[in-house]
């Protein structure tokens, strides 16, 4: 199976949301099979966007103490810290792939986290950046994470300019 997968804020915040039952429902399928793998990570970035929305722009949202408790939970996750090496790799990115400031930090974080799998609706579902495939969990909703997972085993690996393939 596919190594660690890095959770972008969006799908927590719909596992959160009952505004939307079919992406919550889908988005807590991830976290449940996430958490039961031990496979989900994220950064500290994650947290706090996820911290803003649960109290401040769900309706109705969660009061602190309750957004508290979720935030500390995930931090079994082993969250990245944005550090320097991840805002370089984010200006990198950035340029690269002209991405917004804030998607490159993800992307960078789920590198350093050596994740293969980016779980995000906020990026272009099969998008490649270097080694980290994006996979928009509510648009492969029909199918289990398990299945979502086997099939990006399945792919080519991504092709990381400069890396000579050998075989």
């Amino acid at each position: 199976m596919t190594g660690p997968v890095f959770v972008d804020t969006n799908v927590l915040v719909y596992r959160a949301d009952g505004s939307e039952p079919g992406k919550q429902a889908c988005a807590d399928a991830w976290y449940t099979f996430l958490w039961r793998s031990r496979t989900g990570r994220l950064s500290f970035q994650v947290l706090q966007e996820l911290y803003s929305v649960l109290t401040r722009k769900l309706t109705p949202g969660y009061n602190e103490s309750e957004a508290r408790e979720i935030v500390r939970e995930l931090t079994v996750w082993k969250p990245v810290p944005v550090d320097l090496s991840v805002i370089e790799s984010g200006w990198w990115l950035q340029e690269r792939y002209r991405l917004s400031w804030w998607d490159a930090l993800i992307v960078a974080a789920a590198s350093k986290c050596e994740c293969s799998v980016l779980l995000t609706e906020d990026l272009q579902h099969g998008q490649v950046f270097e080694t980290v495939r994006v996979i928009d969990p509510f648009a492969e909703s029909a199918r289990t994470p398990v299945e979502v997972l086997e099939s990006v085993e399945a792919m080519p690996p991504p092709m990381v300019p400069g890396v000579a393939d050998d075989s």
